[in-house]
């Protein structure tokens, strides 16, 4: 599925998703069936499968991974998604498998149904709630009405590092590379939904010498990029003052990083500042797609480790330019 290319025009801060859902008893009430509905992007999605043979891992770290097969000569692990959203799957229909690759990992994940593919814009997307979060086990990024139903969208990155609690993506930078930040002062916008990830990301570039403003979706990153560009303006100073590179997320509630990109770029003061694209799905549709928007760089989360030396070289980039 992930290969039909149903390409949306780029920076229109819309995505696709595939809706899906998980049956549980309703054990409050009179035990009939719930179903509680999710989404995920469709170019997230390799294809959609009925339950295949499983071969057991008995090294698995968590009781959610139910084994492994066999997919064109790839082996893929499956996870009982019910169990990493705090539910009790019951199986009212036979399940589906959702195989997935992002990050350059490949993972099934298995549900008790799949509905349909739905086009939303990201302004639709609402960040979720302190209280809706611990309900899913903190593993959705967003929340969406769609015919009258409550969707929510899930983190999948956050749902396989909480499989995998020994992966490091950090690597120790140069020394050379760490001087040259710091003699600079400079300066980074970071914007990503995944608290996990701003996180982290923040703490590489700051450990490397960057002073960064931390943002949860490209509205925030867009309206605090405005903040410093009116400062700059008071002041008359140049917005390389106050700022010197924007790394944005694709997958954002609100507004989406190809919408924001879009935006630094049309704006003649702003599009001075390089813009990378840090995501989870840097397909080759995708990075087409960054590219069209005016994207100076993009990498995938699986080369998070590379970060500090490539948005430096970035920022390098630009000033011979000029």
């Amino acid at each position: 599925m992930g290969n039909t290319n149903i390409l949306l025009e780029s920076g229109t801060n819309e995505l696709e998703i595939v809706e899906f859902f998980i049956d549980e008893k309703d054990n409050v009430h009179d035990g009939s069936v719930r179903r509680s509905y999710y989404g995920i992007n469709v170019a997230k999605v390799v294809e959609i499968i009925r339950l295949p043979e499983l071969t057991d891992m008995p090294d698995a770290a968590n009781d959610a991974v139910l084994g492994a097969f066999d997919l064109r000569s790839e082996i893929i692990p499956l996870i009982d998604l019910s169990k990493r959203v705090g539910k009790q799957r019951v199986d009212s229909e036979a399940p589906k498998v959702i195989v997935t690759q992002f990050n350059q990992i490949s993972t099934a994940f298995l549900v008790s149904g799949v509905t349909r593919i739905h086009r939303i814009s990201w302004e639709q997307v609402e960040a979720p709630s302190k209280q809706v979060s611990s309900l899913t086990a903190n593993s959705i990024t967003g929340v969406v009405k769609l015919e009258g139903r409550i969707v929510f969208l899930l983190d999948l990155e956050k749902i396989v590092a909480d499989l995998n609690p020994g992966m490091d993506m950090t690597e120790e930078l140069e020394q050379d590379v760490k001087d040259k930040i710091e003699e600079r002062h400079l300066k980074a916008i970071i914007s990503d939904d995944s608290t996990m990830i701003r996180r982290m990301l923040g703490q590489m570039l700051e450990d490397a010498g960057f002073k960064v403003y931390r943002t949860h979706n490209g509205k925030a990153a867009w309206d605090k990029i405005n903040e410093l560009k009116l400062q700059a303006e008071r002041e008359n100073k140049d917005i390389k003052d106050f700022l010197d590179v924007v790394v944005t997320d694709i997958e954002m509630p609100v507004m989406d990083g190809h919408n924001l990109t879009k935006r630094v770029k049309d704006d003649p003061e702003l599009r001075k500042l390089p813009v990378m694209l840090c995501s989870s799905i840097i397909t080759d549709t995708l990075f087409h797609k960054g590219e069209t928007v005016g994207a100076d760089d993009q990498l995938s989360k699986a080369e998070i480790n590379q970060l500090a030396e490539r948005v430096l070289k970035l920022i390098e980039k630009y000033e011979t330019a000029e």
